[in-house]
């Protein structure tokens, strides 16, 4: 008997992210067998973020290593790449769709994915467009970057936060005189406890990078078109021939406007990864989503493990076998030889407590609400970040007035306990 059923056009996943190599990858492994397209600006096969910043800076790592997946492999899956090319117009009814690129090609769909990242937050101040100033967000911004810490002697970085900083290591570990200008009065502030933001502060400062903090930029200046220096609020003038922008991040949600989706501070999703119009779910840092510790909430993460999961989360939900996000958040920063590691999230914390030698450089701060733990920032401590997030993840407790004893491990005084009310396992 003859299938009349007419083919089906298949997914389209808009961004050749982490996030969007995922789906496809998942989508795969769950048996789809409808044809899959991945869209990405970029003209290069996908690659991984995080070590823009820390590897690939710092030399130890090549553009080919961090590929996600070989051209081969998305061949012989049946993932189709369209690289090079951004979708302009999209429409979708939720049954069909089609999206058109900024080349004019036209792709139909019947499941759609966004994973469409978020673009470096932009500081609109007279001198931005001098040779020397960029920002870090994807692989052309890397090789630029790299090609300037070549022949510049000093780098300024606006922007205390994870990006920042890992440049700032890495310009300092090749010799150059770096200037770290911060807004807040303290490093990583939305990130961390003051007490590991004091930390940090005083590391990079051991290793000769100037940390100044509560400094208002008030522009870049130059000379024949090249930066020169930062100027700040009170007239002084910080020299630099290499200027890194690292303030944040802002979703991108041009797409998902156009679809009419619900937006908050990015794609809102739900613990499936679906959004506000069936047939469409949306990961990694472009979505937020209920906390998925609390399901209180909403968040949204910029971290390689949320893009990851959350992809299967989707993945999973595009071809009917749904199963809530449920992972503990985990996060790294490589800063020389600092590594910091955080799994879960801190946010509403009412106690911490700290053990080990931040002297040493070697140590972990926990983070209580209301006696329950939360969350852990280790640095150069794995074995109290393994056992933290493993605790977090199968709804175990430490308590707060063990862990402060270092002489204890944690992993000796974990117990079960019941979730405190909105706290879920």
């Amino acid at each position: 008997m003859t299938d009349q059923r007419r083919p089906s056009p298949g997914t389209l996943i808009v961004g050749a992210s982490q996030s969007g190599v995922q789906v496809a990858v998942t989508m795969r492994e769950l048996g789809y067998s409808d044809p899959i397209t991945i869209v990405g600006a970029e003209n290069q096969l996908p690659y991984q973020l995080p070590p823009l910043s820390k590897a690939f800076l710092s030399g130890t790592a090549d553009e080919e290593s961090l590929e996600l997946r070989t051209a081969a492999f998305y061949a012989d899956k049946g993932i189709r790449l369209v690289l090079g090319e951004q979708v302009g117009e999209i429409r979708f009814d939720g049954t069909a769709g089609e999206a058109v690129t900024d080349a004019g090609r036209v792709l139909s769909f019947d499941l759609l994915a966004l994973t469409v990242g978020a673009a470096a937050r932009r500081l609109a101040l007279p001198g931005v467009e001098l040779s020397g100033v960029g920002y870090l967000r994807n692989m052309a911004d890397a090789r630029r970057l790299q090609a300037d810490l070549a022949t510049a002697e000093s780098v300024a970085v606006i922007g205390g936060g994870f990006i920042g900083l890992e440049a700032a290591a890495a310009a300092r570990s090749f010799g150059k005189n770096v200037t770290v200008l911060e807004t807040a009065d303290r490093l990583i502030a939305r990130a961390v406890a003051p007490e590991v933001s004091e930390f940090y502060r005083a590391a990079h400062e051991r290793r000769g990078t100037t940390v100044r903090l509560g400094m208002s930029v008030t522009g870049l200046v130059g000379s024949n078109g090249r930066v020169t220096g930062v100027a700040l609020e009170d007239g002084e003038v910080v020299a630099a021939e290499v200027v890194l922008i690292g303030i944040g991040v802002v979703p991108r949600l041009e797409i998902a406007e156009q679809l009419g989706l619900e937006c908050q501070g990015g794609i809102v999703v739900d613990e499936f990864a679906r959004t506000s119009l069936p047939g469409v779910v949306a990961a990694g840092d472009c979505a937020v989503m209920p906390n998925p510790l609390t399901g209180e909430g909403r968040v949204r993460l910029e971290s390689m493990q949320n893009a990851v999961d959350q992809a299967k989360v989707a993945a999973a939900t595009l071809v009917g076998q749904p199963a809530k996000y449920h992972a503990v958040p985990w996060f790294w920063s490589d800063q020389g030889n600092l590594k910091l590691q955080i799994a879960g999230l801190s946010t509403g914390y009412d106690q911490i407590v700290l053990r080990g030698d931040q002297q040493a450089e070697k140590f972990s701060v926990l983070y209580y609400r209301a006696g329950h733990l939360l969350a852990i920032d280790s640095v150069n401590g794995v074995p109290d970040y393994m056992t933290v997030r493993r605790a977090l993840a199968q709804g175990g407790q430490i308590p707060a007035g063990l862990a402060a004893d270092s002489s204890v491990p944690l992993k000796s005084i974990v117990v079960s306990a019941a979730p405190a009310a909105g706290v879920l396992a």
